[in-house]
This record gives C-alpha cells, sequence and structure tokens, in this order.
C-alpha cells in the first residue's frame, strides 16, 4: 500500500486527541466547516462554520467513526442530531487551554498552510502555545504519512532549554548607582 491509496489519519487525530482531552479534565471543542453535508443547527453557524462540545456531558450517543462524527446534543432545550463528515472537521481542542490540533479548510491545497477563513480554529489555537511542539527533525509529525496536518507554532519561538533554566532574554538593568523609586499617582 503506498501512501496515496492510505485512510485519512484525521478520524485518528480527531479521536485521540478526543481522548486526551477527556482523560486529563478538559472539553473537547471541534470547529467545523458547514456545507450542505453537515447537520448542525443552521441558527448557530456564523461565517459557514460552527463549534460544538463532544465532551461526554454535553453529548448523547457519540461516534467517532472514520467517515462521521454523530452525537445527539441539545440546543437552547431541544434535542438535536449532529452528524458532521470528518472531512469538514478544521479543529479540534481542548476548551481550557486551547491546546489541540487544525486541520486545513475542506478543498484548501494540502500544502500545510490553513485557508485564512478558519476563523473559529485559528483565534483559539493562535492565542495559545502547545506545551509540546508538533515537529520532528524540522518536519511536521505525520507530515510525510499525511500532508494534510497542519502544525500549530513554529519551533524558533519555543524558548531553548538547557536543563538549568530556559534561556530568555534578561530584563533591562537599571543604571549603575540609582536606586528603586516609587512614584504616587492620584
Amino acid at each position: 500500500m503506498n501512501a496515496l491509496d492510505a485512510t485519512s489519519t484525521r478520524p485518528y487525530l480527531v479521536r485521540a486527541l478526543y481522548e486526551w482531552c477527556t482523560d486529563n479534565g478538559l472539553t473537547p471543542y471541534v470547529a467545523v466547516a458547514v456545507d450542505d453535508s453537515v447537520q448542525v443547527p443552521r441558527e448557530y453557524v456564523k461565517n459557514n462554520e460552527i463549534v460544538l462540545n463532544i465532551s461526554f456531558d454535553a453529548t448523547s450517543s457519540l461516534k467517532l467513526g472514520n467517515d462521521f462524527i454523530e452525537f445527539k446534543a441539545r440546543f437552547a432545550g431541544s434535542s438535536r442530531e449532529i452528524m458532521v463528515p470528518i472531512g469538514r472537521v478544521i479543529a479540534i481542542y481542548a476548551r481550557e487551554n486551547g491546546q489541540g490540533m487544525a486541520f486545513p479548510m475542506p478543498g484548501a491545497s494540502s500544502v500545510g498552510v490553513p485557508s485564512p477563513s478558519s476563523t473559529a480554529a485559528a483565534s483559539v489555537l493562535s492565542s495559545v502555545p502547545l506545551s509540546e511542539p508538533l515537529v520532528q527533525s524540522g518536519n511536521p509529525v505525520g507530515a510525510a504519512a499525511d500532508a494534510k496536518v497542519v502544525q500549530l507554532m513554529a519551533v524558533e519561538n519555543l524558548p531553548v532549554d538547557t536543563g538549568d533554566e530556559v534561556n530568555s532574554p534578561e530584563p533591562p538593568k537599571p543604571p549603575a548607582g540609582s536606586r528603586p523609586t516609587l512614584k504616587r499617582v492620584k
């Protein structure tokens, strides 16, 4: 089997991050690019995107399959059946800290660059850095197997750990011979 015949890694990554969120007591959210194939309450869709809470407490009958994410959830007090094709999932992340993974928008080129219109995922994921980078040897993990996975943060922005302390720029030193003073503001 060659790389072109392999199944997509997206459903496996979605399930893995869902499990990671639940194991750590976090709330898994998915951002979805909405089109006619997505069955969600349209009144909650903004800019052709919706963010769904897929935690155990918010859903019933959750199925994270290879082709669809299916569950029942309550919206404004009424139970609704939700069905999202896996290919329409643009991100999965933890609500509490924003850690997760973004995928390219459906129909976007697979060069590893997310579409600028994926605002729901980008706004959350870009504001909180991952504690563990998704990079090994300068290449995104899984890039050889599936070029559809998007790297969330650049390696050059990470602090360098030398063992004892993290190298970071030192704060500016006060001029020699000066003492700190407090200024009263009324």
